[in-house]
């Protein structure tokens, strides 16, 4: 009796044994580790892929505000969709902010509408040892707009604009913009300049542009990404400019065209190159690339272009990069993102008002990106 009664204990004994057994063996089978992402709610391995075989990083960027409102809306687009597991932070600071964080390391890359100087190239290089990347990414006009009341078309002239940024016209009725547009009912009000109070690549295309067409320009105020400007109220930022336009009777200022169209201002037409008076449009930035041989370094300027349509305030805006860069995970995260926008982010780019590189200039593009993992 007693032997019977212990047989059914050594059984479950056994059994219990196996399926611990089992479980071991299974729980050795899965040896990579995985911790959980918080961009994308998903597991992720130390590669830098999600369970699911997507990405898995957290980028920020930081610097122009001329293309902040395209870098938005393809930033949503690209982490919401195309890689869920890749978090981009976008911050519009100003070109100039934009290179300092580049520079000092605070953020994964930088944007700028000005191409970095030789000396800021040297500085950001020596910081990581690494090559500093310039990747154009679209095209913008800078346009100058401006409220006055009953006026809807406005024609400056190279002459003109300078003189009024240069505060030597400062009335609307002046005989100098009055001889441009014979008809218009020009009010004695005085012109108030608006120009950017931050350190701007926006600033550098304009000033860039005004030291082109105007000897004296180029004497007493020169170009760069900050200028001491001769009359004017200051403007945090493409829509900080476009915030004072709209809100005062009698300015003028120079903005990014997506900030004019989406405040709704309107922009002057201004006499290119070749003498034609252009509007500024998504045609007519396109056309300041005609013919432009592009450098090696990708740091050109399309400013005053001589194509017979061009609009003249034209510039590019750049990505700026190291290549390679240290996180591999980051390094094939800002790569997938790149290629995407530079080719398949087009139709958001001109819903916007932005022109997409031409085709030689995107490959020049693409290769540069290439070259951040490599």
């Amino acid at each position: 009796m007693t032997d019977k009664k212990k047989r059914p204990v050594f059984s479950l004994l056994a059994i219990l044994l196996l399926v611990l057994t089992a479980l071991a063996f299974a729980a050795c089978g899965d040896s990579e580790p995985r911790t959980a992402d918080p961009a994308s709610g998903s597991a992720t391995s130390d590669a830098g892929e999600s369970a699911s075989g997507g990405l898995s990083a957290s980028l920020d960027g930081a610097g122009a505000t001329f293309p902040e409102p395209l870098y938005l809306e393809w930033i949503g687009e690209f982490t919401q969709v195309v890689e869920p597991g890749v978090s981009v932070n976008y911050q519009g600071i100003g070109s100039g902010g934009g290179i300092e964080q580049f520079t000092q390391g605070t953020v994964a890359f930088g944007a700028s509408d000005a191409p970095m100087t030789d000396e800021e190239v040297q500085t950001a290089a020596a910081a990581t040892g690494s090559e500093v990347l310039h990747i154009p990414t679209v095209f913008g006009a800078v346009v100058l707009a401006y409220n006055l009341e009953g006026l809807d078309e406005l024609r400056l002239d190279p002459d003109a604009l300078a003189g009024i940024f240069l505060g030597e016209i400062t009335n609307w009725n002046d005989p100098a913009i009055a001889a441009l547009n014979e008809g218009a009912e020009l009010p004695d009000t005085p012109i108030q300049v608006v120009h950017r109070s931050d350190s701007s690549g926006t600033t550098a295309i304009f000033t860039g542009y005004m030291e082109q067409i105007s000897e004296q320009w180029a004497s007493d105020v020169g170009a760069g990404k900050t200028v001491e400007w001769p009359v004017g109220l200051g403007g945090q930022g493409n829509d900080g400019v476009a915030a004072v336009v709209q809100q005062q009777n009698g300015s003028i200022g120079y903005v990014e065209l997506s900030y004019a169209l989406e405040s709704g201002l309107s922009m002057a037409t201004l006499e290119n190159a070749a003498g034609n008076y252009v509007e500024p449009s998504l045609e007519s930035t396109a056309l300041a690339g005609e013919g432009v041989e592009f450098p090696d370094d990708l740091r050109f300027s399309l400013s005053n272009s001589s194509a017979d349509q061009a609009y003249p305030i034209v510039g590019a805006t750049w990505i700026l990069a190291h290549g390679p860069m240290e996180d591999p995970a980051d390094a094939e995260a800002l790569q997938a993102f790149l290629t995407w926008a530079l080719t398949d982010g087009d139709g958001v780019a001109q819903e916007l008002g932005y022109a997409p590189l031409p085709d030689n200039l995107q490959e020049l593009a693409l290769e540069k990106v290439d070259a951040i993992g490599s």
